[in-house]
């Protein structure tokens, strides 16, 4: 699941996953509430198709980035869903604010275009094909 609303970063994210070939069913939301009500609808009506991971921007409207941390990894529904910071902000007081909401990492977006596609093409490589993640709960 992608939650930004920035609509270059939203294409830019979606072009890079393109070109490293794996296979992949996201979902967007382009907002904190819109994020949180998907994933709600998608714990009720589907559970065994929880997203594997989500990119989540900080800078958001209706709720920021911190606030959907809180109610995901509040939520034991969906807390073991890894949620990666994807955001423009280097702001220390965000950095430790994700983390202490349990965000699993946090990530600078680079501001070059290159860059910004390379570093995507490794948030995949890594949490797509190395990382071992749950399917179901225990």
């Amino acid at each position: 699941m992608l939650v930004e609303d920035n609509e270059g970063d939203i294409i830019l994210i979606q072009d890079a996953l393109e070109e490293a070939k794996i296979l992949n069913n996201m979902t967007l939301a382009r907002d904190g509430a819109e994020a949180i009500e998907k994933l709600e609808k998608i714990v009720i009506e589907n559970p065994n198709n929880l997203p594997d991971l989500i990119l989540l921007d900080i800078n958001l409207p209706k709720k920021n980035g911190h606030e959907v941390l809180e109610v995901l990894k509040g939520d034991s529904r969906l807390k073991q869903v890894p949620i990666i910071v994807l955001t423009t902000s280097s702001s220390e007081l965000d950095i430790f604010k994700a983390y202490d909401l349990h965000a699993n990492c946090y990530i600078i977006k680079p501001v070059e275009i290159s860059e910004f596609l390379r570093v995507v093409s490794k948030i995949e490589d890594f949490w797509l094909s190395v990382v071992k993640l749950p399917k179901t709960s225990a």
